[in-house]
Formats: structure tokens, sequence, C-alpha cells
């Protein structure tokens, strides 16, 4: 088994203005799925996330960070939210990427998490966080 991450990007849309879906209507399509991926034992962890419009942005592309309100102004896609799923394959993966409720203007990004065993085992920090994920019990 190995985590892939489902990053979910929409465009400029919100929830409630996804194909004309009241919000209670998008909460219970995104509660039917959560219910599914925690039936089939592949749900690691997922959240939302709030308005990028709240979020701050710390760039580091000068000398020293600039922190600035709001997303980039660029971004045309959003990242709105997350899966981790423990799955075979990432063709699992997509597979259940395929099932999210999304509407038109989202796009899923699928990418594998690495599992700590893959890092160099002698190095001293991977030692730690070794250990500061077993100290609450994550490994």
């Amino acid at each position: 088994m190995a985590k892939y991450m489902l990053i979910w990007r929409q465009d400029g849309t919100t929830p409630t203005e996804m194909e004309g879906r009241s919000f209670d209507e998008m909460l219970e399509l995104v509660g039917r799925f959560n219910e599914e991926v925690i039936r089939a034992g592949v749900l690691v962890a997922a959240e939302g996330l709030d308005d990028p419009a709240n979020g701050v942005v710390v760039d580091f592309t000068g000398e020293t960070p600039v922190v600035t309100d709001g997303p980039y102004g660029e971004t045309k896609e959003l990242f709105n939210g997350f899966y981790i799923l423990d799955v075979s394959s990432i063709q699992e993966a997509v597979e259940w990427a395929k099932r999210m409720p999304a509407a038109g203007g989202t796009k899923v990004e699928i990418r594998r998490v690495p599992s700590i065993d893959e890092f160099p085992q002698d190095n001293e920090w991977i030692r730690k966080e070794r250990a500061w994920r077993e100290a609450p019990g994550q490994l």
C-alpha cells in the first residue's frame, strides 16, 4: 500500500456556485464520498480549506520574506482541499479521484506521499522525524 494525496483544485468558483447546487447539496455529495472512502478503509486524512481571500501568502523570492493578503494574484486554480488515501497504486487513486463530487472547472492532482522509510535512516533529521512521528502514534 502507498499513500496518495488527491489535491482538489478549482477555478475561481466557490462551493455554493458549483453547478448551481446549494451549499447543503454540496455537503451531502462530499459527505457521501467521504463515507465511501471511510467504508473502503483507504482514508488517511481529508480537509477542506477556507476561502483563499482569508489567507496570506509568504513570498520568499526576495532577500526577505514578504507577506501579502489572499492567494497569488495570478492564480486561476485554487487549492481547496485534499484527501490522503492509502491505496495499492496510483491507478486506484485515480479511480477514487474520478468518483469525487467535483464540478466543471475542477481538477484533482494526484501525488504519492513518500514514506519516511524511503529516506536515509542514518540521517540525524530522519531519526528525529521518526521519533516525532512515533511519539503521537503517527507511525
